[in-house]
């Protein structure tokens, strides 16, 4: 038993060592937990506000009213740790209810790209568990952060 428990307990440390918990957020990390895959994909899912989207872990996306539709996002910062950017990360694809014509992305100033919807820059809530929906209509950092709609609207 003490032969097995050595290795074990290397392997956890090196994958510590390698990469540290600390060096991601906590949503980073409840997705990674959750399964997330290379490709982004966009489901509706119905809710107390209708038909909204979702990402395919179940995460309700947002836009912010402070950004302009089919421009660059205006979240940064301490905005940004608050509402997580939804990220592209390979290819874009369209699920139940999605239009995929209405998938594209915008570049941040980190060169990086954040999925839109319709033109809108879409985010998540931080503390906002799979499948809720508790931060419609918030007024936050100089916007109001709103649920997108299949159309591709943002729900008043």
């Amino acid at each position: 038993m003490k032969k097995l428990f050595v290795p074990v307990a290397l392997a956890a440390a090196a994958l510590a060592i390698i990469q540290p918990a600390a060096a991601r957020s906590d949503v980073e990390t409840r997705f990674q937990a959750a399964g997330a895959t290379a490709k982004v994909t966009l489901t509706v899912r119905s809710t107390q506000f209708g038909r909204i989207l979702f990402d395919s872990r179940g995460q309700a996306l947002y836009g912010f009213t402070r950004d302009r539709r089919g421009g660059p996002s205006r979240c940064y910062g301490a905005c940004a740790t608050a509402w997580p950017v939804h990220y592209a990360k390979g290819a874009l694809r369209a699920g139940n209810g999605v239009k995929q014509s209405l998938i594209g992305t915008t570049r941040r100033t980190d060169g990086r790209l954040q999925v839109t919807y319709n033109g809108w820059p879409l985010y998540f809530y931080a503390h906002e568990g799979i499948g809720e929906v508790t931060c419609q209509n918030v007024d936050e950092f100089g916007g109001l952060w709103l649920v997108a709609r299949a159309n591709g609207t943002l729900v008043r």
